[in-house]
């Protein structure tokens, strides 16, 4: 009997930790719910390694996540979808960029802010991108280039 008691807490126990894990990551990965957020767009010629969930950073400092990709079917561009913290302000004439985490790594969304007056209001589109940048091209190029006289 006592041996059923004891491992009914220590289930108990485990079951409040896993839950405090998953209310934790829920929190840290901005999917409970987007409360204290606003919408942005931005759209890529080229938007290879990014995800829902991935980072959107200011000076490498995490201000916002990922929501969604899709395809513009009229100019062929993909169209990421933002979410960012309600105290970040992004000036109108800022850019994004997507660069990448570390060699082995995953993409993120990098936001240079511009010099404007004027913010950038919820669901408004950051204009001025840039895309991906694939190393295994930027290689093939260089060795094709070094070969060729």
């Amino acid at each position: 009997m006592a041996n059923s008691v004891a491992e009914t807490l220590i289930g108990a126990v485990v079951l409040i930790a896993a839950a405090g894990f998953f209310a934790y990551a829920a929190q840290m990965s901005d999917r409970g719910g987007g409360a204290g957020t606003y919408a942005l767009t931005a759209k890529f010629r080229k938007a290879d390694g990014l995800s829902p969930g991935s980072d959107v950073r200011m000076s490498g400092v995490k201000v916002g996540s990922i929501t969604g990709l899709s395809l513009d079917r009229q100019t062929y561009e993909a169209v990421v979808s933002l979410r960012i913290a309600d105290d970040i302000t992004i000036p109108d004439d800022s850019d994004a960029k997507i660069e990448t985490e570390s060699i082995l790594g995953g993409n993120y969304v990098a936001i240079t802010p511009g010099a404007s007056d004027a913010m950038l209001a919820p669901g408004a589109q950051i204009v001025q991108t840039q895309g991906s940048v694939s190393l295994l091209d930027l290689l093939l190029k260089f060795g094709t280039s070094a070969t060729t006289p």
